[in-house]
């Protein structure tokens, strides 16, 4: 194990808490859903090689992803576990799909004929889920005959399993998304109507996974959720959230009223002003746009970012805070308890959402990886 963590900004990521989430996750589906838990973008920026086997081991089916090189980076630690990739992968990389024995996301009869042929010839049978389009507007068969005709020519090759056939909520309201559910039933009943059957047909991530028991059908693609990041309406769902991110202060000085700091000077002290920087920027995945309205907690207390914040260093107003010292420690994001920034908060101040906070927090920035209270391994990236 790695015990030596070579930054002080640092993304602390409680296991116990994941765990507590698969496991409530499982609660609320019962042992008849399927739970694939999505673990894209580098597992939301939780870390998804180390988190993956707190996931399957607590009630995961199946790692998801969006892209081939995260399926494979999965793949080359982890031979057993069922990695699903709900993205496009280009005709010349399905070599890579069959070998690694990767479930593909399919919406062509032209890539189910390939991996069909590649099947023969590695001596395997690939298995796809059939993408359906019902109103995103984004990947899949657009929903028409032509198109349940071409996926029942997919079913009818030899050599390829077909498991699954999905389709993805725009969530643009209970009526529309209604009309969605619909139509991809609709079309299942079509494809079936030939004696296909599918093991898994899926329409709910998270936010439709708890707000719709009712369309979840035979699996959910768990997202957020497992990070215990809340976006849905009901209150069934009890999670805890996974990660605290964390600096130190670096630096000290005391400037004058008048005074400006950082780029431009869009920021000059009103007073006589105690300055603290920072080593975590943009290039760590925190928000430039929270330049004049973030804030991070020391000791408990708020603290307001001051002047631009930069690529590598960010500046804080310590003045209402003193005493502090360099080296004490700072709360970037936190649960929102002792008046750090929840991850909610943190994306209504960056005018995004709270996927995205996280998943922008880079491979700069070590894991540190907690179970039980006590750190089990510290990950640094670069």
């Amino acid at each position: 194990m790695n015990e030596v963590c070579l930054r002080d900004t640092v993304l602390e990521v409680d296991l116990d808490s994941i765990a507590y989430n698969v496991k409530a996750i499982r609660k609320m589906v019962g042992n008849e859903v399927a739970i694939a838990a999505v673990v894209k973008s580098n597992g939301y920026g939780h870390g998804a090689l180390d988190i993956a086997p707190t996931i399957m081991e607590n009630g995961g089916d199946y790692l998801a992803v969006a892209t081939l090189t995260e399926a494979l980076e999965l793949r080359e630690k982890y031979e057993k576990y069922r990695i699903f990739i709900m993205g496009y992968t280009p005709n010349e990389q399905l070599e890579y799909i069959v070998k690694g024995e990767i479930i593909q996301t399919i919406f062509s009869l032209e890539q189910g004929i390939i991996l069909n042929e590649l099947g023969k010839r590695f001596g395997k049978k690939p298995i796809v889920h059939i993408k359906y389009d019902t109103g995103f507007n984004r990947l899949g068969f657009q929903d028409n005959d032509q198109s349940i005709e071409e996926i029942k020519a997919i079913c009818r090759l030899e050599n390829l399993h077909v498991e699954g056939i999905f389709s993805h909520f725009a969530l643009a309201g209970v009526d529309e998304d209604k009309l969605q559910y619909e139509k991809f039933i609709s079309a299942i009943s079509k494809i079936e109507e030939d004696n296909f059957k599918f093991k898994y047909k899926h329409i709910c991530d998270s936010i439709a996974g708890v707000n719709y028991p009712q369309y979840r059908l035979d699996m959910i693609r768990a997202g957020a959720i497992i990070y215990g990041l809340k976006s849905y309406r009901s209150d069934e769902l009890k999670l805890k959230q996974a990660v605290s991110f964390k600096s130190k202060i670096y630096h000290i000085k005391k400037i004058k009223k008048g005074e400006g700091v950082s780029y431009n000077y869009k920021w000059r002290a009103p007073r006589d002003t105690i300055v603290g920087t920072m080593p975590f920027g943009y290039s760590d995945g925190y928000p430039r746009n929270m330049t004049d309205k973030g804030y991070v907690t020391i000791k408990g207390k708020k603290a307001p970012l001051i002047g631009v914040i930069c690529m590598d260093q960010s500046m804080v107003d310590l003045t209402d805070l003193n005493p502090v010292a360099v080296g004490d420690e700072v709360i970037i994001y936190g649960d929102g308890s002792n008046n750090s920034v929840s991850i909610q908060e943190a994306s209504e101040l960056g005018a995004t959402n709270k996927n995205e906070i996280v998943c922008r927090i880079t491979r700069r920035t070590p894991r540190i990886y907690k179970k039980s209270g006590k750190i089990v391994k510290v990950l640094n990236y670069l």
